[in-house]
């Protein structure tokens, strides 16, 4: 039986007309059974056709201009005209648009809901990276590789025409580690709807000096892993690279290395860099493979609300390589796919120090939520709402000063300009003391 009624066929008709995949017009027309959604695409784009035809050969849409109506009009240069003189489209050949694989596009309203349900094209499409073919270059054999491209190569048996030509300069790739010690300051640009909620960023407090230094025309900033708004970077820092897109300089010195990072330093207060240097492209591969292996410890200031002695606490030492099960937290949602990601704290230690309020230093893997969890299990997000609701005190708690620190990542080799470690390891210790 036939999910949707005579009721939703407008409806689905506008949905359809407008490049909306069957599944999607099934969940915006209320359908909650699970059976149509996992039927192949194809079959059920069929049975949505035959569910809305007419009598009428033509439909016509009282939409100005619809997406599949310009692409039609790219194609053939035809337009279809309504008695009235005003522009139409038929709603037989729009579905025979959206019927024909070659012309039609994965719903985006799909991807992160119905990954499992992607069409088969599209997933060979998405492979087809920059990175993705260099990857499949160093692991295929070199006698499958000469079965398909023989060497030397074939004579060709067409000449080549040249269209366009342009010349741009390869990408400059600039690396080192960024302390962030303010907890305003996003890592990235925080814009919602359009709106800006914080005026500065670690990425900008950083690219924009390099932007201008090397006259790049854009740049992408990477980091291994990355922090809450609110959470200092402590320690040697988190790993960083920029890549400059299409620079017009690109040989520097040491010194001029070194004065670049002097300049982003006392550009601002609120973020240092250090061991500041140009790599390869393959050194940033090495960064991100690191990014799931490494540990980071935290160190957080915990208040409580009832009084608490030093025995209340002591069982969070003695907890090792716990296991968390998080979901995917609702403010990275839209960047995110929706899944539960284990992740493992290997040791906690704590410092007593009042009634209220004791220090907390936990290692842990990269990724582990911190501070959520603690407070009231992330939302219902964790599924193990841990160590500061044990049954031994019975109180609530409240993060203050959560700070990460990251070991050494033998990666990236420390550069030193004039004692710049000392100073921001002074700087680090005099923090923690806040």
């Amino acid at each position: 039986m036939f999910p949707l009624t005579e009721e939703n066929k407008h409806v689905a008709q506008m949905l359809l007309s407008s490049g909306t995949c069957p599944r999607c017009i099934f969940r915006f027309c209320g359908v909650d059974l699970h059976a149509p959604y996992k039927r192949p695409s194809k079959e059920l784009l069929n049975d949505l056709q035959k569910f809305l035809e007419t009598e009428k050969d033509e439909l016509i849409l009282e939409v100005p201009n619809p997406p599949l109506k310009k692409i039609r009009l790219q194609e053939d240069g035809t337009d279809n005209l309504s008695g009235n003189g005003q522009e139409g489209i038929s709603a037989t050949e729009d579905e025979s648009i959206a019927s024909d694989p070659s012309n039609s596009s994965v719903c985006n309203v799909c991807l992160g809901i119905l990954q499992e349900f992607c069409e088969k094209e599209f997933i060979a499409k998405s492979v087809f990276t920059r990175m993705a073919v260099l990857k499949a270059l160093n692991k295929i054999k070199e006698e499958d590789f000469l079965t398909q491209f023989p060497c030397p190569p074939d004579s060709p048996k067409t000449v080549c025409t040249v269209l366009e030509m342009e010349c741009t300069h390869g990408a400059v790739f600039v690396a080192g580690r960024y302390n962030k010690y303010s907890r305003n300051l996003p890592q990235t640009p925080w814009i919602i709807d359009g709106e800006r909620k914080m005026e500065s960023s670690v990425e900008e407090l950083i690219s924009d000096h390099l932007l201008a230094v090397f006259k790049a025309e854009s740049f992408n900033f990477s980091s291994s892993g990355r922090e809450d708004v609110d959470v200092r970077t402590l320690g040697n820092g988190r790993p960083f690279a920029v890549e400059l897109l299409n620079p017009h300089r690109v040989r520097f010195t040491s010194q001029e290395v070194k004065e670049l990072q002097q300049k982003i330093n006392k550009a601002s207060d609120k973020i240092q860099v250090r061991d500041l240097q140009l790599v390869t492209r393959e050194a940033i591969g090495y960064m991100k493979e690191g990014e799931e292996g490494k540990t980071k410890t935290y160190s957080a200031l915990i208040w409580t609300n009832k009084a608490i002695q030093k025995n209340d606490i002591g069982f969070l030492n003695d907890l090792k390589d716990l296991k968390i099960d998080q979901k995917t937290p609702l403010r990275v949602l839209h960047r995110r796919p929706l899944a539960v990601r284990t992740r493992a704290i290997h040791s906690m230690e704590t410092h007593y120090l009042d009634e209220h309020h004791f220090r907390l230093y936990l290692k842990t893997q990269a990724g582990t939520p911190v501070t959520r969890p603690s407070r009231d299990g992330s939302q219902g997000l964790v599924t193990k709402p841990i160590y500061f609701q044990p049954e031994a005190s019975g109180s609530q708690a409240d993060h203050k000063n959560d700070s990460a620190f990251f070991p050494a990542l033998d990666t990236m080799p420390q550069v030193f300009f004039d004692g710049s470690e000392d100073k921001a390891t002074q700087k680090d210790q005099k923090l923690e003391l806040l």
